[in-house]
This record gives C-alpha cells, structure tokens and sequence, in this order.
C-alpha cells in the first residue's frame, strides 16, 4: 500500500498542524514519524537534558494520541538521511510532509533529505507552519532585507488578516481513515532516552495551553518585573518546540495586547534574518565589528556563568538560568549586556551558554538578541551603548524581590564585590570597539 510520512520537528501537536493537515488530505495514509536526530543530541552537553525530557514526553504523548485514534506512529534514532533511507526501503513511501524549518542546519538537511527521497522518486512537501511571513514574504520597497523592526512590524501587521490565524484543520482529520497502522513488529519499539544514552531530567514546564486571560491583557505592564511569576506568558518553550501553534497564540495577543503580539513578531522577524544571513549564527553581522579583540578572560567568564560577578540582577538571573532553565527577558538583556560589554566576552560565548542552558532555546531569537546587545547584528543597539546593571537594577526590581530569592547573600559579607567597575568596563569597551571599527574602515 502507498503510503505517505509525516516528519514531526518542531511542530509536537496534532492540532493546528499545516504540515499534518496537508499529509492527512493527501488521499495516502498518513505514518506518523519522529527522528530524534543524533546530529543534534551528540552535540549537548549533558545526558541528563530537560529539553530532551520534555521532547521525549510529547512525542510519547503523540504515539498515545496517534494509536487511539486507530493509526501507527514510528520513532526512531539517528541520523535523517539513514533512518529516510531505511522506512523508504521498509515502506511504500509515495511522499513525505513535513513543516520548515529556517535554521542553517536545517536547511541544510532538508536539501539532502530532498535529493535523496528524489532518487528514490519520492514527494517531498515542506509547509510554513511556525510563523506567519517567512523568507522574502515582507520585504522592503526596494525588494531588500528588512533590518528595521519598526518598519517591519508596520508592513507585517498591515497583511495580517484573521484568515491568516484560522486553525488548520489536521484534528478534524486525524482519524483512521486517515492514518496507516502497521504491527507492533513493523513498527518497531520507540526509543527511550536510556536507550539513546540520556537520562530523565525533572524540570518544571510552563503547562501546554494558552495563558489565562488576565496575564495576556496586563502583559505590557508586568513584563519588566521580573518578581512578578505570572508577569511573562510563558508561552515560547511552546512556541520552540510547537506544542502550541503560533496562530493560536497570536489570535490570542491579537485581540487582547499589541504589545504582547508585537514581541511574538520578532519571532519572525529574527527568522526571517537567519535565514538570509545564516553565517551570523556563528558570524557578526557587521563587517567593522568581525576583528574586534574581545578580551575572553576564562575566570571572569566562569564568575558570570556561576552568577558571582558582584551585580546583584546579573547574578539573579544567572543562577535562575543555571537551576530552572528560564530568565525574564529584561534580565536576559542585562546579563548579556553585560557580558559583551563590562567583561568585553565574545558575544558567541554567551550565546553558546544560553543555548545549553535555556529550556526555550531558539537559535534565531538567541542569535538575533546577543548579537543586538553586542551591536555587531543586523538589527542592534548602538555599539556604544554600554546599560548600567545597577539602573537596570533600580528600574525593574527596585525592592530587591527577585534579587534576594535568587542571591540571598547579597547585602552580606558572603556577597562579593563587583568584579568590574561601571564606568571604567564602559569606557573600555566603548574605545576598544571604536579602535577596531576604525582598523575595519
């Protein structure tokens, strides 16, 4: 019987899937499939990974769903060239469904997944699923790059229409008569994460649903305070990993805070620039800002890492980052600020350490964010700015509330002091970047 996969990635939902909905209408029988990519999984670095505990649950929770509802789901191990290779000669494949995604690595894959089930004479459909506008859907008058969020946001929202939003109807369609089951033999058993050499991490997830009403609509007034547990919707470990869609939850910012749906924009607009540039996931954007001779100490860098820097907001937000996986993004600016600035770190060293250590870890936002804080990206603050933590400080946590949960020290004897002073860290990064940017010209 001719069959057709769908590949889940970052897409871990059956509901409003464009993906899944495609494959499901197709006429074929849909198998559903999940790699888990040992390209990726060799490269982290621990074995015991909450992002990894989380993926492995959902797509537990997708086989669970998949065989009530009458069908099979395969998961597999290992490489996505080698496992395609091996269910194309193990099934009737016809086509294989699957969203984008916008990652070099990724993009990079799915054109080697694209000739091989090519030579095979098999369909490869690929669908826009985690964003609204992608790659060259919005650009400027003159047919460039966007590199200006104001402009971009103008353009975007002006085309966002409610048909834009609607659900896609995979649920609806996610039934037997839709889907393909194969024996227990057939479908082999489905990894766990012991057998791929992982361990469970218990971690504490934002749960998988929209969030309450009340926290949407106070958004832009509780999103700088960083105390405040229910000041952050919560929602982009969802949005990474697609258990929730982006249209479900942009309905939900659209009707109740602008400003809530335009921070949801730079999802898609940080994509948008990876995809373009996809060299700034490891190279600064800006040619004058590529030879500057950041000074790297090893010791500062472990002092940041560890949140022991003296600043009391750098510090919170590190250890919360080291012991839960999340920072509040106001917290999140400042620490890299710091970072690039005060310490004068290579911003890819930061953004590596975030991208072992969030539980929400994007490289497009993570990239885009570092390199503006550095003022090396396409989008950035001015390489000069230089923010004071002790004004960040005062502007958002003002009564110590957040300090003093995550440094109970501070205050103490036991509290060190500042590892730089402010005015001297800003003074040198400011001249040192100006000395490279003038070497560059």
């Amino acid at each position: 019987m001719k069959i057709c996969i769908f590949w889940y990635r970052r897409d871990l939902r059956i509901h409003d899937n464009a993906g899944l909905a495609a494959a499901l209408a197709s006429g074929l029988p849909v198998l559903p499939l999940f790699i888990y990519d040992q390209e990726i999984l060799d490269h982290l670095p621990e074995k015991a990974d909450a992002r990894l505990t989380f993926i492995h649950d959902e797509v537990e929770k997708l086989a669970q769903e998949t065989e009530a509802a009458g069908g099979t789901f395969l998961a597999r191990y290992g490489a996505p060239l080698q496992v395609l290779e091996q269910l194309v000669q193990d099934f009737e494949v016809a086509a294989v469904h699957t969203n984008e995604d916008y990652e070099p690595y990724a993009t990079e894959r799915d054109t080697a997944v694209a000739k091989l089930l090519k030579k095979h004479g098999i369909d490869f459909h690929t669908y826009k699923d985690q964003v609204i506008f992608a790659k060259e859907e919005i650009m400027t008058k003159s047919g460039t790059v966007p590199k200006v969020f104001g402009a971009y946001l103008k353009a975007y929202t002006a085309r966002l229409t409610d048909e834009l939003l609607e659900p896609h109807d995979s649920k609806k369609l996610f039934k037997k008569d839709y889907l393909h089951h194969v024996s227990r033999e057939k479908a082999g058993a489905r990894p766990t994460l012991e057998s791929m050499g992982f361990e469970r991490k218990e971690q504490h997830f934002p749960p998988v649903k929209l969030p309450a009403e009340s926290i949407v609509r106070n958004y832009h007034k509780t999103r700088d305070t960083p105390a405040n547990e229910h000041g952050s919707t919560r929602e982009s470990l969802n949005l990474r990993f697609g258990t929730l869609s982006v249209r479900e939850v942009m309905r939900q910012a659209r009707a109740l805070n602008p400003k809530l749906l335009a921070e949801i924009i730079w999802r898609d607009f940080f994509m948008m620039l990876l995809w373009h540039f996809p060299r700034t996931a490891t190279e600064s954007y800006d040619p004058k800002m590529r030879h500057i001779e950041y000074r790297n100490n090893e010791d500062e860098f472990r002092a940041w890492c560890e949140g022991r820097t003296g600043y009391p907001l750098v510090d919170a937000g590190m250890r919360q980052l080291n012991e839960t996986g999340y920072m509040p993004n106001r917290v999140r600016m400042t620490v890299a600020g710091f970072l690039v600035k005060h310490l004068f770190i290579d911003w890819r060293w930061g953004e590596r350490y975030f991208a072992d250590k969030l539980l929400d870890y994007d490289m497009a936002n993570n990239v885009g964010n570092w390199q503006w804080m550095a003022g090396t990206g396409a989008i950035s603050a001015p390489w000069f700015r230089v923010y004071s933590p002790e004004s960040q400080q005062a502007q958002v946590d003002p009564e110590l509330k957040y300090i003093r949960r995550w440094v109970p020290e501070v205050g103490t004897s036991k509290y060190p002091a500042p590892i730089v002073e402010h005015k001297f860290a800003r003074e040198r990064a400011v001249e040192a970047i100006r000395a490279a940017r003038i070497a560059a010209s």
